[in-house]
This record gives C-alpha cells, sequence and structure tokens, in this order.
C-alpha cells in the first residue's frame, strides 16, 4: 500500500485558506405559484416567483427549478433578468 503524501496534502490545505472561498451575489425570490412540471422527463417544476431584493425588487418572473418547491418557499437566484419560457399546453403532436 503505498503511504499518502502528507507534505502536499498540507501545502494544497494551505494553498485553499490562503486563497478563501468567494460566493457570488444571491437573490432572495418567494415562490407564488407552480405552473406545472418541465423537461424532458418531468424533473423540473416551473414556477413564478416574486423577487424580494435587488434592482429587479417586487418583479414577478418564472422560472425553472429541479427538486422539491411548494408555494412560499424561499429560492436564492443568481440573476433575474432572464425568464423561463412558458410550458405549452398543447402537447407535443400539436403544433
Amino acid at each position: 500500500m503505498a503511504e499518502p503524501n502528507n507534505k502536499r496534502d498540507q501545502s494544497d490545505q494551505r494553498q485553499d485558506k490562503s486563497q478563501g472561498i468567494q460566493f457570488t451575489k444571491a437573490f432572495s425570490a418567494r415562490v407564488e405559484e407552480i405552473v406545472g412540471r418541465t423537461g424532458s422527463r418531468g424533473e423540473a417544476s416551473q414556477v413564478r416567483v416574486t423577487i424580494l431584493e435587488g434592482r429587479d425588487e417586487n418583479k414577478v418572473i418564472r422560472r425553472n427549478v429541479k427538486g422539491p418547491v411548494q408555494v412560499g418557499d424561499i429560492l436564492m437566484l443568481r440573476e433575474t433578468e432572464i425568464e423561463a419560457r412558458p410550458l405549452n399546453r398543447k402537447g407535443r403532436g400539436n403544433a
């Protein structure tokens, strides 16, 4: 069995600490309505959210969310300018 190189592991840890962790700015948004399921297998939900802070405060936009979500949840959005396309209710064969 090979022994781990402790000197290298320690230098990597020091390097990570010296660089620090930087987070991007995120804006909170409250889920107002669940519009429906989207994605090729229905793995995402389309929701309408109200932006709670930032430049677009009080703006209502439509977003796609992956994972469990319910009305009243707070989402953290990295950007608030792009809106999801509306869901088509016609289905695949009816253009």
